[in-house]
Protein backbone atom coordinates (compact mmCIF):
# COMPACT_ATOMS: atom_id res chain seq x y z
CA UNK A 1 0.00 0.00 0.00
CA UNK A 2 1.47 3.68 -1.08
CA UNK A 3 0.94 4.96 2.63
CA UNK A 4 3.15 6.84 4.56
CA UNK A 5 1.66 7.58 8.26
CA UNK A 6 3.43 11.19 9.48
CA UNK A 7 6.62 12.77 9.34
CA UNK A 8 8.63 13.66 11.91
CA UNK A 9 6.90 16.92 12.17
CA UNK A 10 3.84 15.18 12.81
CA UNK A 11 2.43 15.69 8.86
CA UNK A 12 -0.02 13.26 7.49
CA UNK A 13 1.57 11.56 4.34
CA UNK A 14 0.98 9.93 1.34
CA UNK A 15 1.47 9.40 -2.40
CA UNK A 16 0.17 10.40 -5.70
CA UNK A 17 -1.92 7.54 -6.87
CA UNK A 18 -3.49 9.74 -9.95
CA UNK A 19 -2.97 13.03 -12.59
CA UNK A 20 -6.18 14.26 -14.61
CA UNK A 21 -4.47 17.59 -15.75
CA UNK A 22 -4.82 20.16 -12.31
CA UNK A 23 -6.76 17.45 -10.42
CA UNK A 24 -4.41 15.36 -8.07
CA UNK A 25 -5.57 11.97 -6.62
CA UNK A 26 -3.76 11.37 -3.32
CA UNK A 27 -3.84 8.72 -0.93
CA UNK A 28 -3.22 8.68 2.86
CA UNK A 29 -3.45 6.57 6.00
CA UNK A 30 -7.18 5.95 6.86
CA UNK A 31 -9.16 7.98 8.96
CA UNK A 32 -6.42 10.56 9.05
CA UNK A 33 -7.25 12.04 5.93
CA UNK A 34 -6.54 16.20 5.55
CA UNK A 35 -9.88 18.63 5.76
CA UNK A 36 -11.86 20.07 2.97
CA UNK A 37 -9.78 23.10 1.74
CA UNK A 38 -7.04 22.43 3.52
CA UNK A 39 -3.36 22.41 1.61
CA UNK A 40 -1.19 19.76 0.41
CA UNK A 41 2.27 19.92 -0.70
CA UNK A 42 3.44 17.72 -3.64
CA UNK A 43 6.76 17.43 -3.26
CA UNK A 44 8.63 16.33 -6.77
CA UNK A 45 11.32 16.89 -8.00
CA UNK A 46 11.38 19.72 -10.31
CA UNK A 47 11.73 22.97 -8.36
CA UNK A 48 9.18 23.84 -5.89
CA UNK A 49 6.50 22.05 -3.95
CA UNK A 50 3.16 22.14 -6.18
CA UNK A 51 0.67 23.11 -3.89
CA UNK A 52 -3.04 21.49 -3.89
CA UNK A 53 -5.88 22.18 -1.86
CA UNK A 54 -8.12 19.12 -1.27
CA UNK A 55 -11.78 19.66 -2.59
CA UNK A 56 -13.29 15.85 -2.29
CA UNK A 57 -12.74 12.71 -0.09
CA UNK A 58 -13.27 9.59 -2.43
CA UNK A 59 -13.21 7.42 -0.10
CA UNK A 60 -11.44 6.29 3.26
CA UNK A 61 -7.77 6.52 1.82
CA UNK A 62 -7.98 8.95 -0.86
CA UNK A 63 -8.57 12.92 -1.18
CA UNK A 64 -9.01 14.51 -4.70
CA UNK A 65 -7.11 17.95 -4.74
CA UNK A 66 -6.90 20.92 -7.16
CA UNK A 67 -3.61 22.32 -7.82
CA UNK A 68 -2.52 25.75 -7.94
CA UNK A 69 0.13 25.31 -10.38
CA UNK A 70 1.57 23.44 -13.59
CA UNK A 71 1.53 19.76 -12.70
CA UNK A 72 3.00 18.89 -16.47
CA UNK A 73 5.28 15.83 -15.58
CA UNK A 74 4.14 14.68 -12.35
CA UNK A 75 3.76 10.99 -11.94
CA UNK A 76 1.83 8.43 -9.27
CA UNK A 77 3.97 7.62 -6.53
CA UNK A 78 5.01 11.30 -5.69
CA UNK A 79 5.45 11.91 -1.73
CA UNK A 80 2.70 14.80 -0.95
CA UNK A 81 2.65 16.11 2.87
CA UNK A 82 -0.55 17.28 4.46
CA UNK A 83 0.06 21.14 5.74
CA UNK A 84 -2.51 20.99 8.45
CA UNK A 85 -4.03 24.42 7.23
CA UNK A 86 -5.88 25.82 4.47
CA UNK A 87 -3.15 27.56 1.95
CA UNK A 88 -1.76 30.50 3.75
CA UNK A 89 -0.73 33.42 2.16
CA UNK A 90 1.71 36.73 3.06
CA UNK A 91 0.53 39.88 4.67
CA UNK A 92 1.42 42.64 5.90
CA UNK A 93 3.72 45.99 5.26
CA UNK A 94 6.03 43.77 2.72
CA UNK A 95 3.65 42.92 0.43
CA UNK A 96 2.89 46.55 -0.61
CA UNK A 97 4.88 47.22 -3.88
CA UNK A 98 4.85 43.44 -4.78
CA UNK A 99 3.40 41.55 -7.77
CA UNK A 100 1.99 37.86 -6.04
CA UNK A 101 0.80 35.26 -7.21
CA UNK A 102 -1.79 33.18 -5.85
CA UNK A 103 0.00 31.07 -3.06
CA UNK A 104 1.17 34.17 -2.16
CA UNK A 105 5.33 34.05 -3.95
CA UNK A 106 6.54 37.17 -5.41
CA UNK A 107 5.94 37.20 -9.08
CA UNK A 108 8.02 40.18 -9.69
CA UNK A 109 11.30 38.42 -9.94
CA UNK A 110 12.21 41.05 -7.05
CA UNK A 111 13.81 39.88 -3.68
CA UNK A 112 12.09 37.32 -1.60
CA UNK A 113 9.82 38.48 1.26
CA UNK A 114 11.01 38.37 4.73
CA UNK A 115 11.26 34.25 6.25
CA UNK A 116 9.31 35.77 9.16
CA UNK A 117 6.36 37.29 7.66
CA UNK A 118 3.15 36.80 9.04
CA UNK A 119 0.79 34.47 6.90
CA UNK A 120 -3.02 34.31 7.08
CA UNK A 121 -5.19 31.25 5.53
CA UNK A 122 -6.99 32.14 2.49
CA UNK A 123 -10.52 30.56 4.08
CA UNK A 124 -12.11 32.89 6.99
CA UNK A 125 -15.75 33.42 7.59
CA UNK A 126 -17.22 36.74 7.05
CA UNK A 127 -17.14 39.29 10.01
CA UNK A 128 -20.12 38.79 12.45
CA UNK A 129 -23.19 40.56 11.62
CA UNK A 130 -23.05 42.39 14.78
CA UNK A 131 -19.36 43.54 13.64
CA UNK A 132 -20.46 45.24 10.71
CA UNK A 133 -20.78 48.92 10.35
CA UNK A 134 -22.88 50.15 7.72
CA UNK A 135 -21.60 53.95 5.61
CA UNK A 136 -23.57 56.11 4.08
CA UNK A 137 -20.35 58.12 2.69
CA UNK A 138 -19.66 58.40 -0.73
CA UNK A 139 -16.63 57.41 -2.22
CA UNK A 140 -15.66 59.88 -4.66
CA UNK A 141 -13.57 59.09 -7.65
CA UNK A 142 -13.17 62.13 -10.22
CA UNK A 143 -14.99 60.62 -12.51
CA UNK A 144 -17.85 63.15 -13.25
CA UNK A 145 -20.39 60.41 -14.56
CA UNK A 146 -19.44 57.75 -12.16
CA UNK A 147 -19.79 60.56 -9.05
CA UNK A 148 -23.31 61.85 -10.49
CA UNK A 149 -25.63 59.21 -11.64
CA UNK A 150 -23.93 55.65 -10.22
CA UNK A 151 -21.99 56.76 -6.93
CA UNK A 152 -19.66 54.80 -5.20
CA UNK A 153 -20.32 53.99 -1.30
CA UNK A 154 -17.63 54.11 1.51
CA UNK A 155 -16.83 50.73 2.31
CA UNK A 156 -19.41 49.07 -0.31
CA UNK A 157 -18.88 47.28 -3.15
CA UNK A 158 -19.21 47.97 -6.75
CA UNK A 159 -19.03 46.81 -10.00
CA UNK A 160 -18.25 47.98 -13.54
CA UNK A 161 -20.00 45.18 -15.81
CA UNK A 162 -19.45 45.19 -20.22
CA UNK A 163 -18.85 43.08 -22.97
CA UNK A 164 -15.00 42.72 -24.33
CA UNK A 165 -13.43 46.08 -25.41
CA UNK A 166 -15.44 48.23 -23.89
CA UNK A 167 -12.99 50.03 -21.25
CA UNK A 168 -13.63 47.98 -17.99
CA UNK A 169 -9.82 47.33 -17.49
CA UNK A 170 -9.06 51.36 -18.23
CA UNK A 171 -11.35 52.70 -16.08
CA UNK A 172 -9.57 50.01 -13.19
CA UNK A 173 -6.64 51.79 -14.10
CA UNK A 174 -8.20 55.22 -13.74
CA UNK A 175 -9.67 54.44 -10.06
CA UNK A 176 -6.58 52.69 -8.62
CA UNK A 177 -4.75 56.02 -9.75
CA UNK A 178 -7.22 58.75 -8.67
CA UNK A 179 -8.79 56.44 -5.40
CA UNK A 180 -5.04 56.57 -4.60
CA UNK A 181 -3.83 59.70 -4.66
CA UNK A 182 -7.47 61.26 -3.26
CA UNK A 183 -7.69 59.11 -0.33
CA UNK A 184 -5.33 58.02 2.35
CA UNK A 185 -5.22 53.87 2.75
CA UNK A 186 -4.02 50.76 1.20
CA UNK A 187 -5.16 49.39 -2.62
CA UNK A 188 -5.22 45.50 -3.32
CA UNK A 189 -5.81 44.46 -6.29
CA UNK A 190 -6.22 41.03 -7.61
CA UNK A 191 -5.79 40.14 -11.74
CA UNK A 192 -8.17 37.14 -12.06
CA UNK A 193 -7.71 35.90 -15.62
CA UNK A 194 -6.38 38.58 -17.46
CA UNK A 195 -4.31 38.69 -20.09
CA UNK A 196 0.00 38.72 -19.26
CA UNK A 197 0.38 42.01 -20.86
CA UNK A 198 -2.46 43.53 -18.61
CA UNK A 199 -0.50 42.58 -15.76
CA UNK A 200 2.91 43.95 -17.11
CA UNK A 201 1.34 47.38 -18.20
CA UNK A 202 -0.43 48.22 -14.81
CA UNK A 203 2.67 47.07 -12.81
CA UNK A 204 4.26 49.51 -14.71
CA UNK A 205 1.92 51.93 -14.69
CA UNK A 206 1.48 51.59 -10.63
CA UNK A 207 5.48 52.30 -10.84
CA UNK A 208 5.31 55.36 -13.06
CA UNK A 209 2.85 57.51 -10.90
CA UNK A 210 4.31 56.63 -7.58
CA UNK A 211 1.41 54.52 -5.76
CA UNK A 212 3.13 51.20 -6.26
CA UNK A 213 4.31 51.75 -2.75
CA UNK A 214 0.78 51.90 -1.42
CA UNK A 215 -0.68 48.66 -3.55
CA UNK A 216 -0.34 44.89 -3.34
CA UNK A 217 -0.70 43.22 -6.47
CA UNK A 218 -2.12 39.47 -6.86
CA UNK A 219 -2.44 37.72 -10.05
CA UNK A 220 -3.85 34.79 -11.59
CA UNK A 221 -3.05 34.69 -15.54
CA UNK A 222 -5.37 33.67 -18.20
CA UNK A 223 -2.26 31.24 -18.85
CA UNK A 224 -2.43 29.89 -15.39
CA UNK A 225 -4.20 26.71 -14.14
CA UNK A 226 -7.72 27.23 -13.34
CA UNK A 227 -6.86 26.67 -9.47
CA UNK A 228 -4.61 29.88 -9.72
CA UNK A 229 -7.59 31.63 -11.21
CA UNK A 230 -10.16 29.84 -8.96
CA UNK A 231 -8.21 31.36 -5.48
CA UNK A 232 -6.28 34.77 -6.86
CA UNK A 233 -9.44 36.61 -5.73
CA UNK A 234 -9.30 34.86 -1.94
CA UNK A 235 -5.37 35.43 -1.68
CA UNK A 236 -6.26 39.62 -2.20
CA UNK A 237 -9.15 39.66 0.01
CA UNK A 238 -6.74 37.66 2.93
CA UNK A 239 -4.48 40.95 2.12
CA UNK A 240 -7.08 43.09 2.34
CA UNK A 241 -8.26 41.92 5.79
CA UNK A 242 -5.25 42.37 7.22
CA UNK A 243 -4.88 45.57 6.64
CA UNK A 244 -8.71 46.47 8.20
CA UNK A 245 -8.56 44.09 10.66
CA UNK A 246 -4.93 44.42 12.29
CA UNK A 247 -3.74 47.86 10.54
CA UNK A 248 -6.74 49.37 10.56
CA UNK A 249 -6.71 50.86 7.52
CA UNK A 250 -9.28 51.81 4.66
CA UNK A 251 -8.42 49.04 2.24
CA UNK A 252 -9.52 50.07 -1.96
CA UNK A 253 -9.97 46.18 -3.18
CA UNK A 254 -10.27 46.27 -7.18
CA UNK A 255 -10.61 42.97 -8.55
CA UNK A 256 -10.54 42.55 -12.87
CA UNK A 257 -11.94 40.12 -13.54
CA UNK A 258 -14.96 38.43 -11.27
CA UNK A 259 -16.35 36.06 -14.10
CA UNK A 260 -12.96 35.00 -14.80
CA UNK A 261 -13.18 33.62 -11.29
CA UNK A 262 -16.63 31.54 -11.96
CA UNK A 263 -15.12 30.45 -15.31
CA UNK A 264 -12.37 29.11 -13.85
CA UNK A 265 -14.43 27.78 -10.79
CA UNK A 266 -16.41 26.19 -13.54
CA UNK A 267 -13.28 24.28 -15.23
CA UNK A 268 -12.66 22.62 -11.20
CA UNK A 269 -16.39 21.57 -11.06
CA UNK A 270 -15.60 20.26 -14.38
CA UNK A 271 -12.24 18.31 -13.19
CA UNK A 272 -13.88 17.36 -10.22
CA UNK A 273 -17.05 15.30 -12.16
CA UNK A 274 -19.68 17.42 -10.46
CA UNK A 275 -22.67 18.03 -12.74
CA UNK A 276 -23.19 21.21 -14.42
CA UNK A 277 -25.90 23.49 -13.48
CA UNK A 278 -27.84 26.32 -15.36
CA UNK A 279 -26.22 27.58 -18.70
CA UNK A 280 -23.34 24.90 -17.75
CA UNK A 281 -22.36 26.72 -14.91
CA UNK A 282 -20.86 25.13 -11.47
CA UNK A 283 -23.73 24.09 -9.11
CA UNK A 284 -21.74 25.96 -6.46
CA UNK A 285 -21.89 29.12 -8.44
CA UNK A 286 -24.32 31.23 -5.45
CA UNK A 287 -21.76 30.11 -2.75
CA UNK A 288 -18.72 30.84 -4.45
CA UNK A 289 -19.88 33.97 -5.30
CA UNK A 290 -20.63 35.03 -1.94
CA UNK A 291 -17.67 33.06 -0.24
CA UNK A 292 -15.67 36.06 -2.15
CA UNK A 293 -18.36 39.16 -1.68
CA UNK A 294 -19.68 38.74 1.88
CA UNK A 295 -16.25 38.87 3.39
CA UNK A 296 -15.90 42.39 2.00
CA UNK A 297 -17.28 44.40 4.66
CA UNK A 298 -16.46 47.32 6.70
CA UNK A 299 -15.71 46.98 10.67
CA UNK A 300 -15.62 49.89 13.42
CA UNK A 301 -12.79 52.26 12.34
CA UNK A 302 -11.95 50.81 8.89
CA UNK A 303 -13.50 49.74 5.83
CA UNK A 304 -12.88 47.48 2.71
CA UNK A 305 -14.27 49.70 -0.51
CA UNK A 306 -14.36 47.15 -3.42
CA UNK A 307 -14.47 48.18 -7.18
CA UNK A 308 -14.68 45.19 -9.29
CA UNK A 309 -14.65 44.44 -13.00
CA UNK A 310 -17.43 41.62 -14.74
CA UNK A 311 -17.03 40.75 -17.90
CA UNK A 312 -20.80 40.04 -19.66
CA UNK A 313 -20.36 37.00 -21.85
CA UNK A 314 -22.52 37.91 -25.63
CA UNK A 315 -23.72 41.28 -23.47
CA UNK A 316 -26.11 39.30 -22.04
CA UNK A 317 -27.02 40.65 -18.59
CA UNK A 318 -29.34 37.45 -18.08
CA UNK A 319 -26.69 35.33 -17.83
CA UNK A 320 -26.60 33.43 -14.34
CA UNK A 321 -23.19 34.59 -13.53
CA UNK A 322 -23.91 38.35 -13.98
CA UNK A 323 -27.22 37.90 -12.43
CA UNK A 324 -25.66 36.41 -9.47
CA UNK A 325 -23.18 38.87 -9.21
CA UNK A 326 -25.23 42.02 -9.24
CA UNK A 327 -27.24 40.83 -6.07
CA UNK A 328 -24.37 41.72 -3.83
CA UNK A 329 -23.74 45.33 -5.17
CA UNK A 330 -24.38 48.53 -3.77
CA UNK A 331 -23.53 50.37 -7.22
CA UNK A 332 -22.97 48.91 -10.61
CA UNK A 333 -21.94 50.71 -13.40
CA UNK A 334 -22.82 49.41 -16.59
CA UNK A 335 -20.41 50.09 -19.83
CA UNK A 336 -21.94 49.95 -22.78
CA UNK A 337 -20.50 49.07 -26.54
CA UNK A 338 -23.02 51.53 -28.57
CA UNK A 339 -21.28 54.33 -26.57
CA UNK A 340 -17.87 52.59 -26.87
CA UNK A 341 -18.33 52.77 -30.64
CA UNK A 342 -19.40 56.37 -30.83
CA UNK A 343 -16.35 57.58 -28.58
CA UNK A 344 -17.77 58.36 -25.25
CA UNK A 345 -15.07 57.29 -23.19
CA UNK A 346 -15.88 56.38 -20.47
CA UNK A 347 -18.59 54.34 -21.99
CA UNK A 348 -20.74 54.78 -18.98
CA UNK A 349 -24.41 53.92 -19.63
CA UNK A 350 -26.28 56.87 -17.67
CA UNK A 351 -29.69 55.00 -17.72
CA UNK A 352 -28.45 51.87 -16.86
CA UNK A 353 -25.80 52.02 -14.42
CA UNK A 354 -28.15 52.25 -10.46
CA UNK A 355 -26.30 53.08 -6.93
CA UNK A 356 -28.74 52.77 -3.73
CA UNK A 357 -26.64 55.48 -2.85
CA UNK A 358 -28.32 58.24 -5.23
CA UNK A 359 -31.41 58.93 -2.59
CA UNK A 360 -32.32 62.34 -1.64
CA UNK A 361 -31.88 61.47 1.99
CA UNK A 362 -28.33 60.46 1.00
CA UNK A 363 -26.72 62.95 -1.43
CA UNK A 364 -28.91 65.68 -0.61
CA UNK A 365 -31.74 66.86 -2.67
CA UNK A 366 -29.74 69.06 -5.58
CA UNK A 367 -27.51 66.13 -6.54
CA UNK A 368 -30.65 64.01 -6.88
CA UNK A 369 -32.38 66.45 -8.94
CA UNK A 370 -30.08 67.05 -11.16
CA UNK A 371 -29.39 63.26 -11.83
CA UNK A 372 -32.62 62.32 -12.67
CA UNK A 373 -33.00 65.46 -15.24
CA UNK A 374 -30.23 64.25 -16.89
CA UNK A 375 -31.25 60.39 -17.18
CA UNK A 376 -34.51 62.18 -18.20
CA UNK A 377 -32.89 63.99 -20.92
CA UNK A 378 -30.73 61.08 -22.48
CA UNK A 379 -33.86 58.74 -21.77
CA UNK A 380 -36.14 61.32 -23.85
CA UNK A 381 -33.22 61.98 -26.64
CA UNK A 382 -32.72 57.88 -27.07
CA UNK A 383 -37.00 57.57 -27.48
CA UNK A 384 -36.21 60.36 -30.59
CA UNK A 385 -33.56 58.95 -32.27
CA UNK A 386 -35.80 56.64 -34.58
CA UNK A 387 -38.18 59.52 -35.44
CA UNK A 388 -35.00 61.92 -35.84
CA UNK A 389 -33.17 59.35 -38.01
CA UNK A 390 -35.86 58.44 -40.56
CA UNK A 391 -37.72 62.13 -40.80
CA UNK A 392 -34.78 64.66 -39.24
CA UNK A 393 -34.38 66.72 -36.30
CA UNK A 394 -36.83 69.78 -37.55
CA UNK A 395 -40.18 67.64 -37.76
CA UNK A 396 -39.90 67.65 -34.02
CA UNK A 397 -41.56 69.98 -31.80
CA UNK A 398 -39.53 72.60 -30.09
CA UNK A 399 -39.24 71.28 -26.86
CA UNK A 400 -37.99 67.98 -28.36
CA UNK A 401 -35.50 69.71 -30.52
CA UNK A 402 -34.17 71.34 -27.05
CA UNK A 403 -33.95 68.75 -25.59
CA UNK A 404 -32.25 66.55 -27.78
CA UNK A 405 -29.51 69.37 -28.18
CA UNK A 406 -29.38 69.33 -24.08
CA UNK A 407 -28.95 65.17 -23.87
CA UNK A 408 -26.14 65.47 -27.03
CA UNK A 409 -24.42 68.11 -25.13
CA UNK A 410 -24.83 66.29 -21.76
CA UNK A 411 -23.78 62.75 -23.08
CA UNK A 412 -20.54 64.88 -24.40
CA UNK A 413 -19.79 66.73 -21.37
CA UNK A 414 -20.07 62.97 -18.85
CA UNK A 415 -16.84 62.13 -21.32
CA UNK A 416 -13.72 62.66 -19.60
CA UNK A 417 -10.22 62.03 -20.21
CA UNK A 418 -8.18 59.95 -18.33
CA UNK A 419 -4.91 60.23 -16.70
CA UNK A 420 -3.74 56.36 -17.89
CA UNK A 421 -4.86 57.00 -21.48
CA UNK A 422 -2.26 60.11 -21.64
CA UNK A 423 0.33 58.02 -24.44
CA UNK A 424 -2.71 56.84 -26.54
CA UNK A 425 -4.91 60.15 -26.27
CA UNK A 426 -2.18 63.01 -25.81
CA UNK A 427 -4.59 64.64 -23.56
CA UNK A 428 -4.07 65.11 -19.84
CA UNK A 429 -6.03 63.45 -17.34
CA UNK A 430 -9.03 65.31 -15.75
CA UNK A 431 -10.18 64.68 -12.15
CA UNK A 432 -13.52 66.14 -11.42
CA UNK A 433 -15.25 67.55 -7.97
CA UNK A 434 -18.74 66.55 -7.64
CA UNK A 435 -19.67 70.18 -7.39
CA UNK A 436 -18.09 71.51 -10.67
CA UNK A 437 -19.89 68.52 -12.04
CA UNK A 438 -23.44 69.79 -10.67
CA UNK A 439 -22.70 73.09 -12.01
CA UNK A 440 -21.92 71.85 -15.89
CA UNK A 441 -24.77 69.79 -16.13
CA UNK A 442 -27.29 72.61 -14.52
CA UNK A 443 -26.04 74.70 -16.82
CA UNK A 444 -26.20 72.64 -19.84
CA UNK A 445 -30.17 71.70 -18.50
CA UNK A 446 -30.86 75.22 -18.20
CA UNK A 447 -29.77 75.54 -21.57
CA UNK A 448 -26.57 77.97 -21.15
CA UNK A 449 -24.41 75.52 -23.88
CA UNK A 450 -27.44 75.68 -26.64
CA UNK A 451 -25.26 77.75 -28.72
CA UNK A 452 -21.92 75.96 -28.38
CA UNK A 453 -20.60 73.42 -30.57
CA UNK A 454 -21.20 69.82 -29.07
CA UNK A 455 -17.08 69.59 -29.76
CA UNK A 456 -16.34 71.91 -26.91
CA UNK A 457 -17.78 69.82 -24.27
CA UNK A 458 -16.45 66.59 -25.62
CA UNK A 459 -13.56 65.42 -23.19
CA UNK A 460 -12.85 68.07 -21.03
CA UNK A 461 -13.12 68.37 -17.17
CA UNK A 462 -15.26 71.31 -15.63
CA UNK A 463 -17.50 73.88 -17.59
CA UNK A 464 -15.09 76.46 -17.09
CA UNK A 465 -12.77 74.45 -19.57
CA UNK A 466 -15.66 73.77 -21.93
CA UNK A 467 -15.93 77.43 -22.10
CA UNK A 468 -12.25 77.80 -23.00
CA UNK A 469 -12.32 75.74 -25.43
CA UNK A 470 -15.69 77.25 -27.02
CA UNK A 471 -13.83 80.31 -27.34
CA UNK A 472 -11.33 79.45 -28.97
CA UNK A 473 -13.18 77.34 -31.92
CA UNK A 474 -15.52 80.46 -31.74
CA UNK A 475 -12.33 82.80 -32.50
CA UNK A 476 -10.57 80.73 -35.09
CA UNK A 477 -13.93 80.60 -36.70
CA UNK A 478 -14.07 84.20 -36.82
Amino acid sequence: MIVEQEDRRGALLGRVTAVHGSVIDVRFASGALPAINEAVAIEWDRGDPIIAEVQKHLDAHTVRAVALSNTAGLNRGVPARAMGVAISVPVGEAVLGRLLNSIGDPADRGPALPADIERRPIHAAAPEIHKLVGTLESFATGIKVIDLLAPLVKGGKAAMFGGAGVGKTVLIMELIRTTVERHAGISVFAGIGERSREGHELLLELRQSGVLERTALVFGQMNEPPGARWRAGLTALTMAEYFRDTARENVLLLIDNVYRLVQAGSEVSGLLGRLPSRVGYQPTLASEIAELEERIASVAGAAITSIQAVYVPADDFTDPAVAEIFSHLDSSIVLSRDMASEGMYPAVDPLASTSSLLDPRLVGETHYRIAQDVRKAIAHYRELREIIALLGIEELSAADRDTVKRARRLMRFLTQPFMVTVAFTGKSGRSVELEATLAGCRAILNGETDDWAESSLYMVGDLDEARRKEAQTTGAAS
